[in-house]
């Protein structure tokens, strides 16, 4: 309930609901907040489920907190009033890298761990973890795309916005990946900052598929872009004719995977995520060394690169797995 109700009161009045619950955190039991791109969505739902399971599994106190809106702001906000609160692990996915950091280095200063998680290059935290590297991920996506066009045809690509980092290098990977690979193909514009926004995304492929009749098919990174991309295609009568790819929440698209104006993509599990912020936090709190060759529950064996946790578990989305994955709840 108390995670409910910080979700729905917005990064303005975290404040006001942390002032009691943090009176008990200690060392022996540790209190993370970890604050994501926007509440209410069901990405983060189900990141959300893997931080309570995973703190009721250690016996720690961790939440979310889950802004109104992708707004760096809002972040920012959330953030500073975590470190009024003297929490001892802040964990991020951020909007914004860089309208971060201050606020992060502050967090720092002030004794708190930072753990951020789609976003490596991050400066001002102890670790940054990914369920896929971002060269892996975004090449899986442009070799995916190339042959399921044949190598022929316009596309266009959707992030998150221009300034989340993840969603930009996976871009850069499969953009290149398809430039080296399938020439053949073109892509429509640069890239388009919508994919954290259903409404927007599905705007942003109509006006595209409206000003570019060749167009075959949209990359959408983002759990919302291809959901929105999808619609677009579905208003359009366009299946078959426009391909939509991206990652997205099994539960919140399998009508559009079945009905096939969402053909799929890969992912990896938010409640995964949701359980490494954790588990990352505990063993920071406790002192427990990272190290090459560590085994971390939800990362596996581990090899770090600076302050980056980065191992590949991608999960392929498609007709025949999405129905499974949303029985567990993504």
């Amino acid at each position: 309930m108390f995670k409910n109700i910080i979700r729905t009161l917005g990064a303005g009045a975290v404040a006001l609901a942390l002032t009691t619950s943090f009176a008990s955190a200690s060392p022996d039991k540790p209190v993370i907040g970890v604050v994501v791109k926007i509440g209410g969505i069901p990405w983060f739902n189900a990141m959300e489920a893997g931080i309570k399971k995973r703190a009721d599994q250690l016996g720690v106190k961790a939440f979310m907190v889950g802004p109104t809106s992708a707004d760096p702001a809002l972040q920012v906000r959330a953030i500073e009033d975590l470190i009024a609160q003297h929490v001892d692990v802040i964990g991020v996915v951020p909007n914004d890298a860089q309208v971060l950091e201050p606020v992060l280095q502050r967090a720092r200063a002030a004794g708190i761990k930072v753990i951020t998680h789609e976003s490596p290059k991050q400066q001002n935290v102890d670790w940054d973890f990914e369920l896929a590297s971002s060269k892996g991920f975004g090449e899986a996506y442009g070799k995916r795309l190339g042959e399921a066009l044949g190598g022929k045809g316009e596309y266009a690509v959707f992030v998150g916005s221009l300034t989340v980092p993840l969603h930009n290098a996976w871009a850069d990977a499969a953009i290149a990946y398809i430039k080296a690979n399938f020439p053949g193909m073109t892509l429509v514009g640069d890239r388009y900052g919508v994919a954290e926004d259903v409404d927007a995304s599905r705007k942003t492929a109509l006006d595209l598929m409206r000003a570019h009749p060749n167009l075959k098919g949209i990359l959408a990174f983002g759990s919302q872009g291809p959901i929105g991309a999808a619609r677009a295609v579905a208003e359009q009568q366009a299946k078959g004719k426009v391909l939509v790819l991206g990652p997205f929440s099994p539960g919140q698209g399998r009508k559009l995977v079945h009905d096939g104006v969402l053909s799929g993509g890969y992912m990896w599990n938010p409640e995964v995520a949701g359980e490494v912020f954790v588990t990352l936090g505990t063993m920071l709190v406790k002192g427990q060394p990272i190290k090459d060759g560590t085994n971390i529950p939800g990362l596996g064996v581990v090899h770090p690169d600076g302050h980056n946790l980065i191992v590949d578990q991608l999960v392929d989305l498609n007709a025949k797995t999405v129905d499974d994955l949303a029985k567990m709840g993504l």
